[in-house]
């Protein structure tokens, strides 16, 4: 997937909106605080969160690494281009999403549940 095709992903999830940070980095939230994903945060990179027992067994894989600044919350960043198939990093974004979506308050979740 292409950088422009990762956009278009986050921002088709319930709730997705994207916002410039930090000097030009492009960060997609849920519930105008709660980040699922961040393109750039290192040159050339997509970040995102995953599960804790899944964490370490991502990092082993190659191009991809802990997240700066992030990695103790369990994300991961994984260089262009993105070392993972399509669907894959699909899939991984949309767990993303989920999780950060059910860290909300049970009201604040109605609508952005994709199970």
């Amino acid at each position: 997937m292409t950088e422009q095709e990762v956009a278009a992903f986050c921002l088709a999830l319930p709730g997705a909106r994207e916002d410039y940070k930090w000097g030009g980095v492009r960060v997609f939230s849920i519930a105008e605080t709660r980040m699922f994903a961040v393109i750039g945060l290192t040159a050339d990179s997509l970040a995102f969160k995953v599960e804790q027992a899944l964490f370490l067994g991502y990092v082993d894989r190659p191009r991809v690494r802990p997240a700066p600044y992030l990695a103790r919350a369990h994300w991961i960043s994984v260089a262009a281009p993105y070392g993972l198939g399509d669907e894959e990093l699909r899939d991984l974004l949309k767990r993303s999403h989920q999780l950060v979506v059910r860290r909300l308050p049970k009201k604040r979740q109605v609508g952005l549940l994709l199970d």
